[in-house]
């Protein structure tokens, strides 16, 4: 595992109840912070709670929930709905234990033939998840508001503060421009911060560390310290594997397929070789539903799958710090995403 992350530096909020509060400041800090978040922790105290990060498919959670743990715990890709499961990434700082959830985007479409348990499913991750944090962070692209991103808005719960995250502000031409649109926003939700910020630098996304330790409560650390997820390393392999089959068949693959993890055994290392490591196996199927779907992953002369092997034996060697021997087969299970007992056979919740 990767050293914990270094503290990060905070900076100063400027108030939200404030009607015209400097553009230039609010840009510098990067949040807008309502009044009434709580007191800072004292250094003698250990606070905890549970975080959950939640927005339309493919605004960048599982890219922010990376960078605040210091390591990939949730994989991502330019496909939407990545993300299938409670994904857990823990940050301790100082004296404050951050639990994030990474949620599946919030499904407002049904358009999809066949995958109606499977969005159920998704759906009900997130709305179980609501019920249980202390704070929500509701993620948007930084000047945009659309139907699916006020749908998600609707769902959330009213006795919870929500923290706004305006990402992907690097792609923003006039920042001028999004202080009337957060103005705006506040008039479809009281939001307890606004922090707009690009997700993909570390010490943008640490701000959020700042405005959320006051929402902690007071109580001990459920992880130690050194803990960065709660996932077995048996479920990272598999999301490892289905993050390299979004990003090498791009568009051309439908939305419904997934992979299952069929073996995964840890070999140590030879008694006469006390400085070598040991050896994973890991077995995995590719799940698709029709058989043309086998062929785009496959590709010509088996390149595609090749390659999608090697990148995926690649960065787990990386995850887990020993020599990986993985075997992916493509396996054609029609009607899948819409049958509950496949689901739960295939690890959805």
């Amino acid at each position: 595992m990767p050293k914990k992350p270094a503290t990060p530096k905070t900076v100063p909020a400027t108030t939200a109840d404030n009607p015209n509060p400097a553009l230039d400041a609010m840009l510098a800090n990067l949040s807008m912070v309502r009044k009434g978040g709580g007191d800072a922790a004292a250094a003698d105290e250990q606070r905890c709670g549970l975080i959950a990060i939640v927005g339309r498919p493919n605004v960048g959670k599982s890219t922010l929930l990376n960078v605040l743990v210091g390591q990939k715990v949730s994989i991502t890709s330019r496909k939407a709905q990545t993300t299938r499961h409670r994904i857990t990434g823990i940050c301790t700082d100082g004296d404050t234990q951050f639990v994030f959830v990474d949620t599946p985007g919030f499904q407002t479409r049904h358009t999809v033939r066949g995958t109606a348990a499977l969005n159920r499913n998704l759906n009900k991750t997130v709305q179980a998840t609501l019920s249980d944090v202390e704070v929500v962070v509701f993620m948007l692209e930084a000047g945009k508001y659309g139907p699916d991103d006020a749908k998600v808005l609707a769902l959330l719960p009213k006795d919870k503060p929500v923290i706004l995250v305006a990402n992907k502000l690097d792609l923003v031409h006039r920042r001028e421009d999004l202080f009337p649109w957060l103005q705006s926003l506040q008039e479809h939700h009281p939001f307890a911060a606004f922090i707009p910020l690009s997700a993909q630098k570390e010490e943008d996304a640490k701000r959020l560390l700042g405005v959320l330790r006051p929402y902690m409560p007071q109580q001990g650390w459920w992880y130690d310290a050194d803990v960065l997820t709660d996932r077995t390393d048996r479920f990272l392999a598999s999301e490892i594997i289905r993050e390299k089959l979004f990003r090498l068949t791009g568009d051309e693959l439908p939305y419904t397929s997934t992979v299952v993890i069929d073996l995964y055994t840890e070999e140590p290392p030879p008694p006469n070789k006390p400085k070598a490591t040991g050896l994973v196996r890991i077995a995995a199927t590719i799940v698709v539903e029709r058989e043309q779907h086998k062929g785009m992953i496959i590709g010509d002369k088996g390149e595609k799958l090749k390659r999608m092997g090697t990148e995926s034996r690649t960065e787990l060697e990386r995850l887990l710090g020993t020599k990986v021997f993985l075997e992916i087969w493509v396996k054609v299970r029609s009607g899948w995403a819409d049958d509950d007992v496949r689901l739960r056979t295939y690890g959805y919740e």
